[in-house]
């Protein structure tokens, strides 16, 4: 492998490379771009949530001024259902009958010549309804219950022999909300057709599942379609997905024959682009009175919707997260009449730790044992599923760090034992143990006659800084100064990347990078293999280093020369080389591949009159693998913090219980926490580089959020004696 003489790039807190296109507004959103002749989209929504249509008439729409079309059910084209993909099965494709399946619903698209023109013929549709009574709640006994939806169920050991042995048994059960991935951009979408070719500006999180995905619904081959997403925003799992309005776009575009923007409300945000499930858990672990675990059973069910698949999988994570011999875990979905769920930032996950941790919690505080050390005692030294090591495994440290950083030996282990004034003080900690992920992905390099090096791949960048970590790393193994590398993504073009999502990218990315570097110091030693004039004659990849834009003999630094001059003696622009990665294989390598992993200690304080509860204070401990960018890693860590208050004691998407109309689907009612909210919040970062790949990273986005709310919940039970079992954690649920 071809080597640096001494790192300079990698690990720096370098500031984001896109930060001047951003500050300076000049960074291109799909909501920017415009074409001649461009149009405008507007969505006409369900206001019922289950039964058929029994008439539409879009004749005082068609007639307002402006209006080029009205497309509903009845006028639309034939669409075909979108492919599988590695998130699952695609959601349906619109306006194919007229079955209502929830509230919001698009149900015609109108184009006007600008989008308040649309929006006002959108209201003067009318609809008249054959309605039906509503799958709203997912304990109600009518709804189809899906077992083991994705086929993950785990079972080892005995459970009832655990149980049997138990000296201590804690049970109970925990219910989370929906919640909705409210990123501050409208989801935007922007098609323009040329002959048999589209291009598409989009708020996607993965352009080539838009290519691939409008392909096979329109007919159409991939060749002919262009997806760019230079600049996203925020996306939180929101854009993971081909939603409908994005086809309605495409569609609208292709019946009208001009470009068509479609820009979402933020309404229909919240029944357009996929939110986090609710869910009902019912756990129960058992364990010596030495606090060995013995025995876990979890139980999760979530809702999804009446023709769709989502993954989250809530009860996995107990499975994974401590050496325990006899574990279950039992996954079922319930069909109801409500939007198409979705990936939220660290789906299942968030709903299934927030269970678990708060009855390792409870257990803890029944033996008497302190939580830290409960969790130190059952530590998984290796993978409780697999049996292998694993590829790294730093939770102890953070454990330790964490503590040690946070003052965890203050904390004394009486209820209400602790208070500044009239307020409540509680310490609380939650485990966090995030599952690997990575898939397939692609990346090409090039160097030029001018020294500088372009390194592509069609990933997205959702404000996670994968920009200028990216750039990092290919500057470090082109052995470059950051400032001659340019990295470009948001282009199906490009060659292929997997979702900005799953915590998986980074690492997919960096080592597809990794290899197309490697590559492309190979193709110049190529170039020089017989080259006379060249102190690099024969040279071999492992004999090379690279420093500052040079390459040289290991053993001889002094014989060598730049990118450059090997280009321009040999009539050279450039040289470009591939680079793809694949997802390491445990069993080959004789290792579990480990996600990231982590500790959260808070501390919180309650007005026990008032029933207000305050975030006074937050350490998280990460081992994040190999961090490339120690100050974009920590403004991961701090958003999903923000992220996981947020779920801990403000959001709930709350639907109306007779109709399944969103009731608060506004920044006006749905409640996410501002500056005020959120204390000072410490990230530390403990382990290092991970085995399981040349790069070494893991990813971070998703742990961040993750445990959060457990911590939070276990805190307000350590300062009142309350167990709270419920999200988000609310004034009622507080008054002493």
């Amino acid at each position: 492998m071809t080597t640096l003489a001494t790192p300079t790039s990698v690990g720096a807190g370098l500031d984001r490379v896109d930060a001047p296109l951003k500050t300076t507004g000049t960074a291109h959103y799909p909501n920017d771009f415009s074409y001649p002749g461009l149009v405008h989209a507007a969505l006409v929504g369900s206001t019922i949530a289950a039964g058929r249509i029994r008439g539409i008439d879009a004749s005082a729409a068609q007639a307002a001024p402006g209006v080029i079309t009205v497309i509903t059910h009845l006028t639309a084209p034939r669409l075909e259902r979108g492919p599988m993909t590695l998130l699952g099965q695609s959601p349906p494709a619109p306006l194919q009958d007229d079955r209502i399946l929830h509230y919001g619903q698009h149900i015609a698209v109108v184009v006007a010549d600008s989008p308040e023109r649309a929006r006002h013929a959108a209201s003067l549709v009318r609809v008249t309804y054959e309605p039906a009574d509503p799958l709203l709640d997912v304990r109600d006994p009518r709804a189809e219950i899906v077992e083991n939806p994705w086929g993950l169920d785990t079972a080892r050991g005995d459970v009832a022999a655990g149980f049997d042995r138990a000296d201590v048994v804690v049970e109970g059960d925990y219910s989370t909300p929906d919640n909705t991935n409210n990123p501050l951009g409208l989801m935007t979408t922007i098609a323009s057709w040329h002959g048999d070719s589209v291009t598409i500006h989009d708020s996607t999180q993965w352009p080539h599942n838009v290519r691939t995905s409008i392909a096979r619904i329109f007919g159409i081959p991939e060749s002919g379609i262009r997806v760019l997403a230079p600049f996203v925003g925020g996306g939180f799992g929101a854009g993971l997905r081909v939603w409908s309005h994005t086809v309605l776009t495409v569609l609208a575009a292709r019946e009208v024959k001009h470009p068509v923007k479609l820009v979402l409300t933020r309404p229909q945000m919240f029944t357009s682009v996929g939110h986090r499930p609710n869910s009902v858990q019912h756990i129960r672990i058992g364990a010596t009175s030495a606090g060995d675990l013995v025995a876990i059973e979890h139980h999760g069910l979530s809702s999804v919707a009446m023709a769709d698949d989502d993954y989250e999988p809530v009860s996995l994570c107990s499975a994974v997260s401590y050496a325990c011999p006899n574990v279950v875990t039992r996954d079922r979905q319930a069909r109801l009449n409500i939007p198409c769920p979705g990936s939220m930032r660290a789906p299942a996950e968030a709903q299934g730790n927030f269970a678990l941790e708060s009855a390792i919690d409870e257990l803890a505080h029944t033996l008497g044992i302190d939580p830290l050390e409960l969790r130190l005692r059952n530590f998984a030294e290796t993978h409780p599923v697999l049996g292998l090591p694993w590829s790294s495994n730093a939770l102890r440290e953070c454990y330790t760090e964490g503590a040690e950083r946070f003052g965890w030996s203050r904390r004394t282990p009486g209820i209400g034992s602790l208070r500044d004034g009239r307020w409540l003080v509680g310490y609380g900690l939650a485990s966090v143990s995030y599952p690997f992920y990575q898939m397939p992905c692609q990346a090409r390099g090039s160097l030029r006659r001018d020294g500088s090096a372009y390194v592509r791949s069609a990933a997205t960048d959702i404000g996670t800084g994968t920009y200028t970590v990216m750039t990092q790393l290919a500057a470090e193994l082109l052995g470059l100064d950051i400032g001659r590398v340019r990295f470009d993504l948001g282009d199906s073009d490009m060659p292929y990347a997997p979702q900005a999502g799953g915590s998986g990218l980074t690492g997919a990315l960096a080592n597809a990078i990794h290899t197309a570097c490697r590559n492309l110091v190979g193709e110049f030693l190529d170039v020089v293999r017989d080259d006379d004039a060249s102190p690099l004659r024969g040279a071999e990849p492992d004999g090379v280093q690279v420093t500052d834009g040079r390459l040289h003999l290991v053993d001889d630094p002094g014989a060598g020369e730049s990118y450059a001059d090997i280009l321009a003696r040999h009539g050279l622009e450039e040289l470009s080389a591939d680079g793809r990665s694949t997802p390491p294989d445990a069993q080959r390598l004789g290792m579990a591949t480990a996600g990231a992993f982590g500790a959260k200690f808070v501390e919180v304080r309650i007005d026990p009159q008032l029933g207000l509860l305050r975030v006074a204070r937050v350490v998280s401990a990460i081992d994040g693998g190999r961090i490339l960018n120690e100050k974009t890693a920590t403004s991961q860590i701090v958003g999903g913090t923000v992220g996981g208050i947020s779920q801990a004691i403000f959001e709930e998407t709350v639907t109306d219980a007779g109709t399944g109309r969103i009731a608060n689907a506004t920044f006006g009612d749905y409640l996410v926490p501002v500056n005020a909210d959120i204390p000072d919040v410490e990230v530390i970062f403990c382990g290092g580089s991970d085995r399981a790949t040349e790069v070494g990273t893991k990813g971070v986005g998703e742990v961040g959020l993750v445990g959060l709310a457990a911590a939070i919940g276990n805190a307000v039970h350590h300062a009142t004696g309350r167990r709270l079992r419920s999200l988000p954690f609310t004034i009622d649920q507080l008054m002493l």
